[in-house]
């Protein structure tokens, strides 16, 4: 299905200027996916560390243990976002880097390192974001339980307390966790993440003591910033849509796998309980609630990281139990998508960015990731990406139609800097404005972060009908139901 892809809703012509002078540009990143050093300068092994391990876990059994070695190269990283013109970035901290058992005595090497980083950031006028969790429990704590033993509310807050009593003089911007959803559905009902659990009762768990150290993460990083800091958390997000419109098992089941997908630890935050109502089987989260946590749930964050890289389509299940629902991959609706077998649907993140903003007392919002994958060749030095640079303008001009309407958008993180480790996956796909020779790690700017430069930079951003052509669907990736 080749064709351009721009939705008639994206405004022809954006440019920086169209979102105001305190609008934040930026890049993510995560620690496991591209730190490497997995065992260098005192630092303890992670889930992830064991995960890779696993055979049959890992595509082509890849690990991280080199990754993109940033550990070694962040200030050439850092000189590379500068000529870049970025003056974001977001990255997360390794907890089990500053930690090794997860608790205890602070490594002092590891504190050091990012203690470097940050440092090196402002020497480059680039404005650090750390996020505290994003996906790495130290090894040690697994062994415990991990996230289905209520203990790690304790061993988190402690440990992001810590944190930021040694950076906070330097570090105005922190998020909590990272998609929460992920690591929980993923990581302990699916298996296909670390710790490769797949057990309701652990999910269930799982998620009600990450929705308690979401909250309770935000009040230790409060108790110890200075009064200006900004603290916020972020959310994985997908718009949904039925199968069959006007079908009234496929609406009820896209209620169902919003309310999983998208609202389960974002409306706790906001004071509102968990979404039993739309999901009955999260009234089992009552087995592992004790009196006062309904109290303890939420927090009042600054900020809201919306992480959206795609649509989800929907439809009624009766062989998926207790959900009912299933996901309708987009190479069965043969519909463009990523190398990640998403659908190409920008408009997804302006769908978002309005439904987080419809809650009464949500605070600003941030996209905090938002990114494709697409298949990169570097050839005479150069990496010519239109699709990606066409998704990341649409994207964009999604977000400025959101801010139009007057939702409370402030910033936008393009997912991600480099290529990297991109978890069960592996190095397949690329999501990088930077692509990574993984033998030689010599880094190259792809056309697409060429352009985001110049977009920085002032220059006119055209993201109208016709402009770049996003590629057909590809072939060999069968997911046309994948099941919760």
């Amino acid at each position: 299905m080749p064709a351009a892809f721009f939705p008639a809703t994206t405004p022809a012509l954006v440019t920086r200027a169209d979102f105001g002078a305190d609008f934040r540009w930026g890049v993510s990143a995560a620690a496991y996916q591209t730190e490497g050093a997995w065992n260098l300068d005192g630092k303890g092994p992670s889930i992830w560390d064991d995960f890779v391990r696993r055979r049959g876990r890992i595509k082509r059994a890849e690990t991280a243990e080199v990754a993109t070695d940033f550990y070694h190269r962040w200030p050439q990283d850092l000189e590379l976002m500068k000529q870049m013109g970025i003056q974001d970035f977001r990255f997360s901290i390794a907890w089990s880097r500053i930690f090794p058992e997860g608790r205890g005595s602070i490594n002092q090497k590891g504190i050091d390192f990012y203690d470097r980083l940050i440092d090196g950031c402002l020497a480059q006028g680039i404005t650090p974001w750390p996020t505290l969790y994003h996906w790495d429990l130290p090894a040690a704590l697994q062994q415990l339980g991990g996230w289905t033993n209520r203990s790690v509310v304790g061993w988190f807050t402690d440990y992001a307390q810590r944190v930021a009593a040694r950076l906070g003089d330097r570090v105005q911007h922190w998020m909590v966790l990272n998609e929460p959803m992920v690591f929980t559905g993923a990581g302990h009902l699916l298996g296909v993440h670390a710790p490769g659990r797949r057990s309701l009762g652990a999910f269930l768990a799982a998620t009600h003591h990450a929705a308690l150290a979401q909250a309770e993460g935000g009040r230790a990083l409060r108790a110890v910033l200075p009064a200006t800091a900004q603290i916020g958390t972020t959310f994985s997000c997908s718009y949904l849509t039925p199968w069959r419109p006007g079908h009234a098992r496929d609406a009820r089941a896209t209620r169902r796998a919003d309310a999983l997908l998208n609202r389960l630890f974002v409306e706790p935050a906001l004071g509102l309980g968990y979404p039993v109502a739309d999901v009955p089987l999260l009234g089992w989260l009552d087995r592992y609630m004790r009196p006062g946590d309904e109290a303890l749930l939420p927090f009042a964050f600054d900020f809201l990281g919306v992480q959206n890289y795609t649509r989800e389509v929907v439809r009624h299940a009766p062989y998926v139990p207790l959900l009912w629902a299933a996901l309708v991959g987009a190479a069965r609706r043969g519909v463009p998508h990523t190398d990640m077998g998403w659908e190409v649907y920008p408009e997804s993140l302006y769908h978002m960015l309005k439904q987080f903003a419809a809650y009464p007392n949500a605070p600003r919002l941030l996209v905090t990731e938002n990114g494709a994958a697409f298949p990169d060749q570097l050839r005479a030095g150069r990496v010519a990406d239109p699709a990606r640079q066409a998704y990341l303008q649409a994207s964009i001009g999604q977000v400025l139609r959101a801010r139009q309407e007057g939702v409370p958008v402030d910033g936008y993180f393009a997912w991600s800097f480099t290529d990297n480790f991109e978890w069960a996956e592996g190095y397949g796909p690329h999501f990088g404005l930077v692509h990574v020779a993984y033998e030689t790690q010599r880094r190259t700017i792809k056309d697409s972060g060429h352009w985001y430069r110049r977009f920085l930079a002032g220059e006119a951003s055209p993201a109208g009908p016709g402009t770049q052509a996003l590629p057909a669907c590809q072939a060999g990736i069968d997911d046309s139901v994948t099941n919760w």
